[in-house]
This record gives structure tokens, C-alpha cells and sequence, in this order.
């Protein structure tokens, strides 16, 4: 990517510069998946767990056409506060860049970006997967074949419950992109701590993850991102049999109605917060701050 495209902040090339530990921050939570005010203060409680952990936070976002990596008080209010911020994932990149767009990054632009800067950690609440009904829809996230292309390691509370699971961990499998759960034999639920889905692998420490980034980095090829499956803890996951009805309540929903397409995750995420009168939110929350958490361990670690 050209850099005439990219703004490193200060901080974060001087962080790169010396091989110190950074964590990438994706932006879409900010602009798109809370309100606001909630999502500055969210946004900054997040750049503050980095630090805490000993590394530095890199929010990407894209302003005017620029990629940041690593955004400056006065931009991350901006990406809070403006109700007109795109939503981009990577095969938007092009576009805003070329026509000096402004928008915030999913979870495939982020880690993208991230790879481009050397960044080698980037912390978020769920990925994207395979849709229900995928024989039918041919809907899959851009997230997992992106995963594939670029060698970042991803810590994340496994993907959205309210996608197949199951069929979501073979196409990472068919990608070639490892999964490793973290104190944990289950790919986490996003809400919930556990899918039921069993995960092949299974480390217990920050030095253990490091170690597997270090013998990917010795292998070279094939190269592709690392998934850390890190679950909520039982005591902050969403209620499991509240879940499971409001979920089937909200996807019977979106069949009467006739969502399809891109409009079925962010109906399904807005019934689920619906009703469960905000309590999947505060899920979602705790498990990105458990994912910010170890992620800056992790770079701590390999750094």
C-alpha cells in the first residue's frame, strides 16, 4: 500500500520503529456499534487498557481519504462524534482512499491495515463467519478469506453466535487460518464463554501464544493470521438459555420479515439487544475488554 495512503502516528512508529509491543484497535465498535456518547468513553477505556498492559494502542480508522493507523485524541473523537463515518471493510479501502472518504474500519480493513504497518496483534470482540442458511445465501464474511492473506494474530471472542459456528471453523480450517483457544477446549460464543464447537489446540499463557507467533514467523509460508479464541468468563457471558430464545425469536423474525443479506446481522444484533434490554451489549463489552487485555500481554510477550 502506498505510504503517500497511510499516516503512522508518532507514537506508534516510534513503538514499531524500536520493536516495542503494539495492539490494533479496529474503529467500527466506535462509530457503528454503540451510541454515543458511550462509544468515546468506550473507545478511550480500550487505548487505556493497552497501556495498562504495557503496549501501545493503534486505533485505525480511514479520515479524508488517509489511512491512520493510530489516531490522535482530536480523530478518535472524530470517528465518535461523526453520524456520517462509513463503515469499510477491506475491498472498501480503495474507494475511500480515492475519493478522500472517511470511514471506520471493520474487523478485514483493520487487519489489513494493521499487517501493512507491521503490527503484529490486533484485539476485537468477534469476527465475522459462515451465515446460517449459507447453502442457500452463499454469505460469508470477507473476514475469514482476508484472515487468510495476511499474518496478524487476531484475539477474539470467537464469532457472533447468531452465525454457523460450525461451518464458520471449517472454512478457517479450508483457509488454512489456525485457531487456538485460550484457557479453553471450546471456540468461545461470543456471548457466551463456550459455542460447544471443540477448538484443536489449546495454550494457557501470553508466552505460549508468543511462541506459536514466533515458530509461524520461522515457517514463513503459508501465510496467514492467527486466531486467539479468548472467551468472556462465565460470570460477564450473557445468559445462555435467555440467549438461545431470544435468538430463535429473533430469526424467525427476520424470516417473516424478509431480511436478507447484508440487513440480517445487523437485525439479528439490534433484536438481540432489544431483548435482552441491553444485556448483550454489556457481553459484548466485557469480552472486547478481555480481548484488549490479552492482547497487550501477548505483544508484551513476542515483543
Amino acid at each position: 500500500m502506498p505510504t503517500s495512503a497511510v499516516t503512522v502516528s508518532e507514537e506508534v512508529r516510534e513503538a514499531l520503529d524500536t520493536d516495542a509491543p503494539v495492539v490494533a484497535l479496529e474503529s467500527t465498535i466506535i462509530a457503528h456499534g454503540l451510541p454515543r456518547p458511550r462509544n468515546l468513553a468506550v473507545a478511550e477505556e480500550l487505548e487505556a487498557l493497552v497501556r495498562a498492559g504495557g503496549a501501545v494502542p493503534a486505533t485505525i480508522a480511514v479520515l479524508d481519504g488517509r489511512a491512520h493507523v493510530g489516531l490522535t485524541k482530536d480523530e478518535l473523537e472524530r470517528v465518535a462524534g461523526d453520524p456520517d463515518m462509513r463503515k469499510l471493510g477491506h475491498r472498501d479501502l480503495a474507494p475511500a482512499l480515492a475519493r478522500g472518504a472517511s470511514g471506520a474500519t471493520t474487523v478485514s480493513a483493520t487487519a489489513l491495515l494493521a499487517d501493512r504497518a507491521g503490527i503484529p496483534v490486533f484485539a476485537t470482540g468477534g469476527l465475522g463467519g459462515v451465515h446460517r442458511g449459507w447453502t442457500d445465501t452463499q454469505d460469508e464474511s470477507a473476514d475469514l478469506r482476508l484472515l487468510a492473506q495476511v499474518g496478524i494474530t487476531v484475539v477474539c471472542a470467537g464469532v457472533k453466535s447468531i452465525l454457523d459456528v460450525p461451518a464458520t471453523l471449517q472454512r478457517l480450517e479450508t483457509l488454512g487460518v489456525t485457531v487456538i483457544g485460550y484457557g479453553t477446549r471450546h471456540f468461545p460464543g461470543f456471548y457466551l464463554t463456550s459455542s460447544g464447537e471443540p477448538v484443536d489446540w489449546t495454550v494457557g499463557t501470553p508466552e505460549e501464544v508468543a511462541a506459536v507467533m514466533r515458530a509461524k514467523d520461522v515457517m514463513a509460508e503459508p501465510y496467514s493470521s492467527l486466531i486467539v479464541a479468548n472467551p468472556v468468563p462465565p460470570t460477564e457471558q450473557l445468559d445462555p438459555a435467555l440467549h438461545d430464545r431470544v435468538l430463535a425469536r429473533a430469526l424467525d423474525e427476520a424470516r417473516q420479515e424478509g431480511i436478507t443479506g447484508q440487513a440480517v446481522t445487523p437485525f439479528l444484533l439490534d433484536r438481540l439487544m432489544r431483548y435482552t434490554d441491553g444485556a448483550s451489549l454489556e457481553a459484548n463489552l466485557a469480552a472486547v475488554r478481555g480481548n484488549v487485555r490479552l492482547a497487550a500481554r501477548i505483544a508484551a510477550a513476542y515483543a
